[in-house]
């Protein structure tokens, strides 16, 4: 897909891997609106990019309707989404208080999974009504996973399932939405230096890029956008996860 003047929209664009994809995809000649819960960074960056902020909470239905219909008012139908939002928080199925409540798991579910299928459905509802290219493409929709979904660690019975949610998703929705000229991909990243990772201490940081077979170092976030990037370019790239995770296969602690 020629990426200039494309409408564009980044979930989680405000900081972290979603911030990654959101300068890519500027740089590229997109026009990005940022949909995000952090108002201040997110209407901060859009300014950097001139693109658009719009405030997002993607595990709601009627917010996340309203915020593609503000991105769209602005820029026009979609034509490519990045599903970057998404928590993480950690806990045992049964810990030293106590059994998980389900609360949790249901928490994570919610934003991860049912969040991404949110902005997949709503993203791909603009695409089809758009102009398709010399090849029929209308748009791409890219999904954010995780190493997790693959080897999830002791305490991310939540976060594994939701992640490995969108990877089951991917090769569906990349089937179903075919006729319409959508591709469907989903990128799984291992130890990225998000701002999460940033605030932890410099000994945890080395001890975890220590981990990685090659290179020894935690991802950077234009790295991340990197790969969103050639998912774009790319026209026979769909219905595909790929590892971004310098070889990583996460130990059980």
């Amino acid at each position: 897909m020629d990426f200039k003047g494309i409408p564009a929209i980044v979930t989680g664009g405000a900081s972290g891997l979603g911030e990654g994809a959101a300068r890519a995809l500027a740089a590229a000649g997109c026009k990005v609106a940022i949909l995000d819960l952090n108002k201040e960074r997110g209407e901060q960056i859009a300014a950097e990019l001139g693109g658009i902020f719009v405030e997002c909470n993607v595990a709601s239905e009627e917010n996340a309707e309203a915020a593609m219909k503000a991105a769209r008012d602005t820029h026009g139908l979609c034509g490519i989404a990045v599903s970057c939002a998404g928590i993480a928080p950690a806990a045992k199925i049964l810990g030293r208080d106590g059994v998980m409540p389900l609360n949790h798991f249901s928490n994570v579910i919610q934003v991860n999974l049912i969040g991404t299928f949110n902005i997949l459905r709503l993203a791909a509802a603009d695409m089809a009504q758009r102009e398709a290219n010399a090849d029929g493409e209308r748009g791409v929709i890219i999904n954010t996973a995780s190493v997790a979904a693959y080897e999830g660690q002791i305490g991310q019975a939540a976060y594994s399932a939701s992640k490995g949610g969108v990877v089951s998703l991917t090769l569906q929705a990349a089937r179903e939405l075919a006729r319409e000229g959508i591709r469907v991909n989903t990128i799984a990243p291992g130890l990225f230096l998000t701002p999460m990772m940033a605030g932890m201490p410099q000994d945890v940081q080395d001890s975890l890029a220590a981990t990685l077979p090659f290179p020894k170092r935690l991802g950077k976030p234009e790295e991340f956008g990197m790969m969103v990037d050639q998912m774009v370019r790319n026209p026979i790239l769909n219905g595909e996860v790929i590892r971004l995770d310098c070889a990583l296969r996460m130990a059980p602690r």
